[in-house]
C-alpha cells in the first residue's frame, strides 16, 4: 500500500497499533543516490578499516536523501504460531520545508536510472512526499514556531500564498457574516502553512483543514471577538498541531523506536546510516558513537545478508546475487524445509504482492527480507533438531536460532565482512595482501595497476612505494591464482605481504635503529679510558 502526505496523517494510529502488535518489521529504503562519486583514497576499499569505511560513506548518507521507505509489519496469528500476517507499506518522503528548514540533496543519475527501470514514481515523491525532520532540525523548528519567528521561505510556496491571500480577501469583500468559501487542494502540512498565514494577515476569519482542502469562514462582530479573545488558549494546540504535521514521518520513526521490534533488512548498512541521518541525528564523526546510537534506537537488528551469507554454502544453495533470488531459492524444492516451513500471507489491505512481484520497490523488499528471515530461522531450526522432534516453531524459537547473527550487518567492500552492532566487531577474514614489485615501467600508477589485473580478478590497490603496491581481493582463489602465475613473472613479481618485511614505516625504524645504535657504540668505544 501506499502511503503519502495526504493519507499519512490519517493512517498513523493504525500503523501505530500494528507495529506494537508486531513480532518484526521489515525494512527497505530507497535513495536517489548511493555513494558519491570520489576517486582515489576517498573511495572505499577493501583495505578500509570499519571506521575508515564508515568515514567515507557517511558523506554519501549526507548528501543524497530517502525517497522511500518500504516497512513490511510481521505478525504471528494467535493460536498459529507458524502463520504469519504481513502488513506492507510504501511511504513516498520529502524533506520538510517550513520557515529556516531548507534541506539540499543530491541526485545520482545512475540511480535515478535504475528507479525508472523498476518503475518508481517521482510524482509521488516529489508532489506528495511526508515531511520528516531529525531531532536538530527539530529544535530548531519549534523555537521559530513557537516564538511566531517563521516565514515562508520557498518562492513557490510565497506565491501561492499570495495567490490565496488575493483570493481570500476578494472574497472578503463581498461575503456576508457567516459565509464560507473552501480552498482546494490544499492539504497536508501545506495546509497548516496557509492557516497560518491566513490567521496573521486576516484577523477575523476562521480557517479550517477539511478533506478537500481549507475551508475559510467570515466571522461576525461577536464571533470575531469570541476569536480573538480564544486566541491565545487554541494558540499553542495550534502551534503543536503544526509541529506535529512538520515533523512527519518522524513521528512515526520515534513509534517505531519506541516499540523496539527486531527491524530486519537485507545488506542494511546503508539504510541505518539513513535512519539515523535523517530521523534521529546527523551522523558522528565518531564511528563508535554512531554504532551505540544505532544499537540504542534498535537493539536487535537482523540482516538477512549476512544471515544467508553465512549458511548459504553449508546447505550447497546456488549461487545468488540478490535478495529475490534468495527468496526463490527458498521457496523451491532445494529447500528441505519448503512445504514444513512458515505460512506467509498477506493483509486484506496489503494484497498488491499476493501474486505480482514488485522487485526493487521499497515495501516488497521489506516483505522479501521479513520472509527470508522466517524461512532461513525454520531451515536453522530444522538443522538443530534433525535428530529428534523439532518443537512447536514460534518467533521466540526464531530468534533463538538466529542468535550467532543478531546485530550482524553485512558490509560491502571493507576489510571486515561485517559490523558488529551489540559489541566489538569481528576480525578479518580476507585473504592474505599481495605484495606486487614492478619493475621495467616507470612511473606506474595505481590504476594502471588494476587495469593491469582486471581481466584475471578483481583487486583493490595501494601504493605502497614508488615501484610497490598492495593488492587485496575478497576471494581466496583469485589470491592464489595470481600468486601462482605472478610469483616469477619478469615485470610483475608478485608475493605475499609480509608487514615486518615490506613496510617502509618498519624499514625506516630498523634503519635509524640502526644508526642509533652504530652511534651508540662508537661513543663507548671512544670513551672508554685506555688501560
Amino acid at each position: 500500500m501506499d502511503v503519502g502526505a495526504d493519507e499519512f496523517e490519517q493512517r498513523l494510529p493504525r500503523l501505530q497499533e500494528l507495529v506494537l502488535g508486531a513480532d518484526f518489521v521489515g525494512l527497505d529504503i530507497e535513495f536517489t543516490g548511493l555513494r558519491t562519486s570520489l576517486s582515489g583514497p576517498q573511495q572505499i576499499s577493501l583495505f578500509d578499516l570499519p571506521s575508515e569505511w564508515y568515514l567515507k560513506t557517511r558523506q554519501s548518507a549526507r548528501q543524497f536523501t530517502i525517497c522511500q521507505i518500504g516497512l513490511s509489519v510481521f505478525t504471528s496469528v494467535e493460536g498459529e504460531p507458524n502463520k504469519y500476517v504481513a502488513h506492507s507499506y510504501n511511504f513516498f518522503l520529502f524533506p520538510t520545508t517550513f520557515g529556516i528548514l531548507d534541506s539540499e540533496f543530491s541526485f545520482q543519475a545512475s540511480s535515478v536510472q535504475f528507479l525508472n527501470q523498476y518503475g518508481f514514481d517521482y510524482n509521488k515523491f516529489l508532489k506528495n512526499g511526508i515531511p520528516y525532520m531529525n531531532e536538530e532540525q527539530e529544535k530548531k523548528i519549534k523555537h521559530s514556531i513557537l516564538t511566531g519567528n517563521w516565514r515562508v521561505r520557498s518562492s513557490l510556496d510565497k506565491d501561492q500564498i499570495k495567490v490565496v491571500i488575493d483570493e481570500v480577501t476578494r472574497w472578503l469583500a463581498l461575503a456576508e457574516e457567516g459565509d464560507c468559501m473552501t480552498l482546494p487542494g490544499i492539504t497536508g502540512f501545506q495546509a497548516f502553512t496557509v492557516q497560518l498565514v491566513l490567521k496573521q494577515a486576516l484577523p477575523g476569519i476562521q480557517a479550517v483543514r477539511t478533506d478537500h482542502g481549507v475551508t475559510v469562514k467570515k466571522a461576525g462582530k461577536q464571533h470575531r471577538w469570541y476569536l480573538e479573545g480564544a486566541s491565545c488558549d487554541g494558540e499553542g494546540r495550534w502551534k503543536e498541531k503544526l509541529l506535529l504535521s512538520a515533523r512527519g514521518f518522524s513521528v512515526f520513526f520515534q513509534m517505531l523506536v519506541k516499540a523496539q521490534k527486531p527491524l530486519v533488512g537485507h545488506n542494511m548498512m546503508m539504510d541505518l546510516l539513513h535512519l539515523h541521518e535523517k530521523f534521529f541525528r546527523p551522523l558522528p564523526e565518531s564511528y563508535h558513537q554512531f554504532k551505540r546510537n544505532i544499537h540504542r534506537l534498535f537493539p536487535v537488528l537482523i540482516d538477512t545478508k549476512n544471515v544467508t551469507k553465512d549458511i548459504w554454502k553449508e546447505l550447497n544453495f546456488p549461487r545468488v546475487s540478490n535478495l529475490s533470488e534468495v527468496y526463490e531459492v527458498l521457496n523451491s524444492d532445494l529447500n528441505p524445509t519448503k512445504n514444513s516451513g512458515p505460512v506467509i500471507i498477506h493483509a486484506s489491505e496489503c494484497e498488491k504482492y499476493a501474486e505480482t512481484k514488485y522487485p526493487h520497490e521499497a515495501a516488497y523488499d521489506a516483505f522479501l527480507s521479513g520472509s527470508v528471515l522466517l524461512k532461513v530461522a525454520h531451515l536453522l531450526l530444522w538443522r538443530l533438531h534433525s535428530a529428534g522432534p523439532a518443537p512447536e516453531p514460534s518467533f521466540a524459537l526464531c530468534l533463538e536460532a538466529l542468535a550467532p547473527y543478531l546485530n550482524q550487518v553485512n558490509l560491502i567492500r571493507a576489510g571486515v565482512p561485517k559490523i558488529n552492532f551489540s559489541g566489538p566487531d569481528y576480525p578479518s577474514v580476507r585473504p592474505p595482501v599481495l605484495l606486487l614489485s614492478v619493475s621495467r615501467w616507470p612511473g606506474v600508477s595505481e590504476e594502471q595497476v588494476y587495469r593491469e589485473f582486471q581481466n584475471l580478478c578483481k583487486f583493490d590497490v595501494r601504493r605502497l612505494t614508488r615501484n610497490q603496491f598492495l593488492l587485496l581481493t575478497n576471494k581466496f582463489k583469485d589470491a592464489r591464482s595470481v600468486l601462482k602465475e605472478h610469483r616469477g613473472h619478469p615485470t610483475l613479481r608478485v608475493a605475499l605481504y609480509r608487514h615486518w618485511r615490506h613496510s617502509p614505516d618498519v624499514s625506516c625504524l630498523l634503519q635509524v635503529c640502526g644508526v642509533v645504535t652504530t652511534w651508540a657504540l662508537l661513543a663507548f668505544l671512544l670513551g672508554r679510558p685506555s688501560p
